[in-house]
Formats: C-alpha cells, structure tokens, sequence
C-alpha cells in the first residue's frame, strides 16, 4: 500500500510542486513585476544615484565659486571677462576660436 502513496516534499505532492512553480514562473514572467522590469528599474536607480552625486558635487563646486565672486572684485572682473566677453571701454576685445 504504501508504494502506491505519492511522495510527499513540504507536506506538497509533485502535482502540487509543479502548478505552484509554473504559477510563480507566471508571476515574475508575465506580470508587471517581471524579472526584466526590475532589472531595468534597478538600472534605472543606479543611473539617478550617480546623476545625483554628479550634481550635488557640481552644486558644491558652483557654490565655492560664487563665494569667491562675491567676495573679490577682481576675480568677479575676470569670470566676467573670460565668460561673457565683457570689456573697458579702452580695451580692443579679440576673439581667437580653436
């Protein structure tokens, strides 16, 4: 009698083993919660992380270098002469492009 009873893994039968794997296969392949979206929304974060990084440093870069134009006349003089082409009004301005 007993080699006619089904094996029994996790209190489950092999038929019972087998409708659970495919549901779960069926979960994480054809729901919204698939194993390709989440790997792409895992990128997706990495990406933003680094971006946020990037501009957080710049921010603070940016930041030092306000400071330094608030605070001397003649480095405010000299961004504005490098970066907008200011000039005196006796100063020839030539303009030399790579």
């Amino acid at each position: 009698m007993k080699a006619f009873l089904p094996k029994r893994i996790l209190g489950l039968t092999g038929l019972q083993i087998v409708i659970l794997g495919g549901l779960i296969a069926m979960l994480f392949l054809f729901s919204d919660s698939r194993i390709t979206n989440w790997l792409k929304y895992d990128s997706d974060i990495r990406n933003l992380e680094s971006q946020i990084e990037f501009y957080r440093n710049r921010s603070e870069v940016d930041r030092v270098k306000l400071n330094e134009l608030q605070s001397n006349t003649q480095d405010l003089e000299k961004f504005a002469r490098e970066n907008y082409l200011m000039k005196r009004d006796n100063e020839d301005l030539f303009i030399i492009n790579d």
